[in-house]
């Protein structure tokens, strides 16, 4: 199995392999993508998070070609998209979120009659298909019907598939969505594998761990729009802070504390969630002083950036 020339993304070349600029997607009455710029560059893994319905899959189906962009600029490989679709698909490696698999085929012959989408020999196609499938750790399923296979092993099937091309740039849409941790960690691992040898890749998650384990920079979005762009550990403390103190049944003299002491804060009824940059002197304090149980001190994480910048509410 090859992959794309090794490139850190520590170096970052001029050209990005992703240039977006202003992009905008329009469906009748709604804006799905409201005017947004990001660049990608080779060799590193970029982010895309945000709720339902945030404009993350609109983005990327603008990006491999498959929905028309409505105002703006959007060039893969240094190519426009509208008028370089065909040239930019066949340097492009594509996970969907649904495991769109043949259920009459193998787990082998999925990926070899996939192959003939790009004019690989018969040969090659299968040399290819074996190696990624040892790759993936589904050789010994390389003559089971995909009905056999369990979720983790589709996925880890439709991400061999993405790859049958030896693309310059893979997109990820949900790739773990539905899978239990072991499996979760199985795709993580080969994921993490692939950027180390240089693959440029773009992801969208909804799972913040695996935006946290993986991507080197990254978006949030929301109604269509970027709301912060940066590393994820930069995120993490200039929006929230170090260490977070959650609380459970706050009282009054509490809730007056920490608005006197003029703390960034949540107060979620229940529960009351307290950002600061170091937490052991202010969580000593709050535990002797105002509650003897049901108090907690934890890391940031990137999820209480996201829930802080997009709010707790459901979006169905």
């Amino acid at each position: 199995m090859k992959v794309a020339q090794e490139n850190h993304h520590e170096e970052m070349p001029l050209s990005p392999v992703i240039e977006a600029k202003n992009l905008t997607k329009i469906f009748g009455d709604l804006t799905a993508v409201d005017n947004i710029s990001f660049n990608v560059y080779p060799g590193e893994c970029f982010g895309m998070l945000g709720p339902n319905g945030a404009g993350k899959t609109s983005t990327i189906r603008m990006i491999y070609g498959l929905s028309p962009i409505t105002r703006g600029a959007l060039a893969v490989f240094g190519l426009d998209i509208a008028q370089n679709t065909r040239a930019i698909k066949s340097r492009l490696g594509v996970c969907h979120q649904d495991n769109n698999l043949d259920p009459d085929l193998t787990v082998k012959q999925n990926l070899e009659v996939f192959s003939r989408y790009f004019n690989m020999s018969p040969a090659a196609a299968r040399v290819q298909a074996e190696s990624l499938l040892r790759f993936m750790a589904l050789e010994h399923r390389k003559d089971a019907r995909i009905t056999e296979l369990s979720g983790g092993m589709m996925r880890r099937l439709v991400l061999a598939r993405a790859l049958l091309n030896t693309p310059e740039l893979l997109i990820l849409d949900e790739p773990t969505t539905g899978l239990d941790p072991q499996s979760r960690h199985q795709v993580w691992e080969r994921l993490g594998e692939l950027k180390a040898k240089g693959l440029s890749i773009l992801i969208s998650t909804h799972n913040m761990d695996e935006a946290s384990r993986l991507c080197d920079r990254l978006i949030i979005m929301d109604h269509g729009g970027i709301l912060v762009e940066g590393k994820p550990l930069e995120l993490i403390n200039q929006h929230v802070g170090h260490d977070i103190i959650e609380v459970l049944e706050p009282n009054q003299a509490l809730r007056a504390f920490v608005r006197a002491r003029n703390m960034e804060y949540e107060d979620l009824g229940h529960r009351l969630i307290i950002s600061t940059g170091d937490g052991n002197a202010l969580f000593r304090e709050i535990s002797n002083e105002y509650c003897k149980e049901g108090c907690i001190m934890r890391m940031a994480t990137l999820e209480d950036v996201f829930l802080k910048l997009t709010g707790r509410e459901l979006r169905e």
